[in-house]
């Protein structure tokens, strides 16, 4: 939820409830205006799987799996996301899904348990994009 308000307001808001938001934005990008509508699901809500997790799948064009460098149980659950987005994609029509992995709270590298080389050997195994970043920078 961070990154999403801070992406939409360029605001950082350091704590969230458990509430899952669907925002619209439109932003220019290379000349083309963009209408960005963002499923924004808390990370408790993140680990059902079945009717709510496939709804959410099949409605999105692409994905962000953000997850804590200061929380090891937020990385390690990202293969089986990873995992189940493409299932259920890419073999109803054969593209590439575009998937990318985000590191959170970058600023807070003295609490760091998972490494930058972590998340990009996850996403280069993944054929997924990956970045760290700091919503709160």
């Amino acid at each position: 939820a961070a990154l999403t308000v801070r992406f939409l307001t360029r605001r950082f808001i350091g704590e969230y409830g458990d509430m899952e938001f669907i925002y619209s934005h439109n932003l220019t990008v290379d000349g083309r205006e963009i209408l960005f509508h963002i499923w924004d699901v808390p990370n408790s809500q993140q680990g059902e799987e079945g009717s709510s997790e496939e709804k959410r799948i099949q409605w999105a064009d692409s994905f962000v799996l953000v997850y804590s460098i200061c929380d090891r149980a937020s990385f390690n659950i990202l293969p089986l996301k990873i995992q189940f987005i493409k299932a259920a994609k890419e073999g109803q029509n054969q593209e590439k899904v575009p998937i990318v992995i985000v590191g959170n709270k970058r600023d807070l590298h003295h609490q760091r348990v998972v490494s930058s080389e972590e998340g990009r050997l996850l996403a280069l195994s993944s054929d997924c994009g990956f970045y760290e970043v700091s919503a709160a920078e």
